[in-house]
């Protein structure tokens, strides 16, 4: 008897599926050739484990109100999140044979049917397939991991979308400051060709300083209405990831938000378990490995369980003596022994299925290690790019004082002055740009090492 119990415990249970690689063995078998060093070759900016919450660091309630906006009315994230809906019920439908499967079947007959048979009557009818050698449950195992997949590629959406909004923030700022220097170059090359008509009055000057500084007044203008356009046209981009209609109304604050302090970085090695697409495709690779068992035993017997309980009855002929109801049960094996090769070339596919994704988990890392190396490069590069187009910015504009006190003492000619006025609205665009950039470079950095912004 305890034999018996034991034997059916073990058919219940079933064998023990088979784990897939762990982290390790699988960044091994992913990236043969990479040797993670302990520490990012391009630097790190201060010690400790990469944290989250980095919107918060910019300090810019306005930013922080428009990414809340963006998560909630972002075309692309309800695409997503239905995704996980639609991975949610598969995988609960991977699982569901895995529990007895009973259904009921009620039928009338008699004159009123066209059955010549008159037979009427109803039963239940209850199967479970005793699931020996883990295929249902390697189909459950992959469709759950194919969810998790699923989950975490919309918590990088996520974030993505979070910071793409902060860097189009950024750019919309931007845009504006530019145009605004363009405006305060045209209207200093206004005044510049105000003295140079005062000049040609009083026999100092001649038309063509004066005819100079109109055509450099127009330039300075031109480049404000392009950079309006550019303006415009980053509110647009920054509506559209709003899930807004693109009016080029978004309200812009004064100024672009100051540069927060260094960020920890953590280490090399903790990056594939941190950002939520590589894990992702880490998911997708232990789904991979669970269609592989699934195929497999799939050649293996189906063994079932069955039971019934019917009742049937006839007005048109007797039938034989019989309980009424009638209950029955049995059992039943299936076996495939000839299917054209259907059942090798699934496991091929599977097979195939699964390097694919082990190649594709190599793919995704290498280009996380890539991210992170790039954004911080760029970043400590901007950051001696700022200090040296801020020195820029001021010699220049000290240098354009002196230009214009030598041509209104008539010691310069008005080409000297003009000059120097583009090299500072070139130099001033430059600070602005690489101002931005080092907050765009910023949000970069934060993306590549995974971090949250809630």
């Amino acid at each position: 008897m305890r034999a018996r119990g034991l034997l059916l415990a073990t058919l219940l249970s079933g064998c023990a599926l088979q784990a897939p690689p762990e982290r390790e063995e699988l960044r091994k078998q992913a990236l043969p050739d990479y040797a993670l060093p302990e520490a990012y070759a391009a630097g790190t900016t201060a010690p400790g484990e990469a944290a989250d919450a980095w919107l918060a660091s910019f300090g810019d309630p306005q930013l922080e109100k428009l990414v809340r906006e963006a998560i909630a009315a972002n075309l692309d994230l309800r695409v997503a999140a239905a995704r996980v809906e639609q991975a949610a019920a598969a995988a609960r439908l991977a699982g569901a044979t895995l529990w007895p499967q009973v259904n009921a079947l009620a039928r009338g007959g008699g004159k009123l049917s066209g059955d010549s048979s008159g037979l009427e009557g109803w039963g239940i009818f209850a199967n479970w397939e005793l699931d020996l050698w883990g295929r249902v449950r390697y189909g459950r195992e992959a469709a759950a991991r194919q969810l998790q997949s699923t989950e975490l590629d919309t918590a990088y959406a996520r974030q993505s979308v979070a910071a793409m909004v902060a860097k189009g923030w950024f750019l919309a700022l931007e845009a504006r400051a530019q145009r605004t220097i363009a405006t305060e170059m045209a209207q200093a090359s206004e005044r510049l060709g105000s003295l140079a008509r005062d000049r040609l009055r009083v026999g100092r000057g001649d038309e063509l300083e004066v005819r100079q500084a109109d055509a450099q007044t127009a330039s300075f203008r031109d480049a404000a209405l392009q950079l309006e356009l550019a303006e415009a046209q980053a509110l647009r981009s920054l509506e559209a990831l709003l899930g807004r209609y693109p009016a080029g109304a978004v309200a812009l604050v004064a100024d672009l938000p100051a540069m927060p302090g260094p960020v920890p970085v953590g280490l090399p090695s903790a990056l594939l378990e941190r950002r939520p697409d590589v894990v992702a495709a880490e998911r997708r690779v232990a789904a991979a490995f669970s269609r592989v068992g699934e195929a497999r035993t799939a050649k293996l017997p189906r063994i079932s369980l069955t039971a019934a309980v019917t009742s049937i009855s006839s007005e048109l002929f007797l039938l034989q003596d019989r309980d009424d109801p009638l209950a029955s049960a049995g059992a039943a094996i299936t076996q495939p022994l000839f299917l054209g090769g259907a059942l090798q070339s699934q496991e091929e596919i599977r097979d195939a299925e699964l390097k694919a994704a082990i190649a594709d988990y190599g793919r995704v890392g290498a280009r996380a290690f890539g991210e992170v190396e790039n954004a911080l490069s760029a970043g400590f590069n901007l950051e001696e790019r700022f200090a040296t187009l801020t020195r820029a910015v001021a010699d220049n504009a000290r240098a354009l004082e002196l230009a214009e006190i030598r041509y209104r003492v008539g010691s310069a000619d008005l080409r000297a002055v003009q000059q120097q006025q583009l090299a500072l609205f070139a130099a001033r665009s430059s600070l602005l740009r690489a101002r931005t950039e080092r907050l765009v470079q910023r949000v970069n950095l934060h993306l590549a090492l995974g971090g949250g912004f809630e």
